[in-house]
């Protein structure tokens, strides 16, 4: 990806919102897990990134790795100041889900020890073409202690929820008090998976 197209990629609010702090959020995975597509859903769905980030109280940065995964080098630098990261894999395609693990490691090496990371099963628009289970995504999230959703770029199932869970995430992080309410990102997108439709901003 040339610096342009990244650069087009990058969201954040800082004329709006300047008391808030840009949080930088990477969208990693193998080529094809449709990362770009769910990018663009979330920039031109129902969520404009300007008003979603004022209401949330968040502001992001969003890096495209697309057309990088060859180039680990590059990718493992965009790790080292991330808040934030969406892992994905194809529910198609199992080598992608295979490769998660690799992902992880990755990530664990590289990013910070308290970086945010969500895990999205992509493409459940065409559920008629899964090899991947849904219960499969479960158990991995489990495993590595991560949230997880099956998203659709295409459709926009969860892509809203997904950044969502993410914002308040690191807003719970950066205003946490021992008095203050918990937050658990896991519970959060459990509960809303469960909703009709997502969700509120409170």
């Amino acid at each position: 990806m040339d610096q342009q197209r990244l650069d087009s990629y990058q969201r954040g609010t800082s004329r709006d919102f300047n008391e808030h702090v840009l949080h930088k959020t990477i969208l990693v995975g193998d080529s094809g897990v449709g990362k770009t597509s769910l990018l663009v859903q979330f920039d031109q769905g129902k969520f404009i990134p300007g008003s979603f980030s004022a209401t949330v109280g968040i502001g992001f940065t969003i890096w495209d790795t697309a057309g990088q995964e060859r180039f680990r080098s590059v990718t493992h630098a965009y790790y080292r100041d991330a808040q934030a990261l969406l892992l994905l894999y194809d529910i198609t395609n199992k080598s992608s889900f295979d490769n998660i693990r690799a992902w992880l490691t990755e990530i664990h090496e590289y990013a910070q020890r308290d970086v945010v990371i969500m895990l999205l099963g992509n493409k459940a628009d065409v559920s008629n073409e899964r090899v991947i289970r849904s219960e499969d995504g479960e158990t991995l999230a489990r495993e590595y202690g991560v949230p997880f959703m099956e998203t659709s770029a295409k459709t926009g199932m969860n892509v809203e929820l997904a950044f969502l869970a993410i914002a308040k995430e690191l807003k719970y992080r950066a205003l946490w008090h021992p008095d203050g309410p918990r937050f658990q990102i896991r519970d959060f997108v459990e509960s809303q998976k469960k909703q009709p439709s997502c969700c509120s901003f409170s």
